[in-house]
């Protein structure tokens, strides 16, 4: 049996979305009801799972992978958007649960 936390506690709800939102991207809030792709130190709003006809859909809760930028500890660690694509650790961001950890590639519940 392998290991697996997609799934959990997801969320998505359907925001309005600018012309740097993709799948794959953390976003932000940027407007009433609508997001933008996150930017370096960026509080993390949502991850994309989906854009079509300028709507966005974004994970609110449950398990993420994304790319990690620097080195990030397992527990309760504050991140933030290193890029659109990528996290970091950041003193000042809002605690998130980091389950998974390796040289490129973090595992956490948003």
């Amino acid at each position: 049996m392998n290991v697996d936390f997609k799934g959990y506690n997801e969320n998505v709800a359907t925001f309005i979305a600018d012309n740097t939102v993709e799948a794959g991207k953390f976003v932000v809030m940027d407007d009433n009801c609508s997001v933008k792709a996150a930017s370096e130190d960026d509080e993390l709003f949502g991850y994309c799972v989906g854009v079509r006809d300028g709507y966005a859909a974004v994970q609110l809760s449950g398990y993420v992978e994304a790319p990690v930028s620097g080195d990030v500890d397992l527990g309760i660690v504050g991140i933030a958007a290193a890029s659109a694509t990528t996290v970091a650790a950041s003193e000042t961001a809002s605690a998130h649960k980091v389950i998974y950890v390796t040289e490129d590639v973090i595992g956490f519940i948003l």
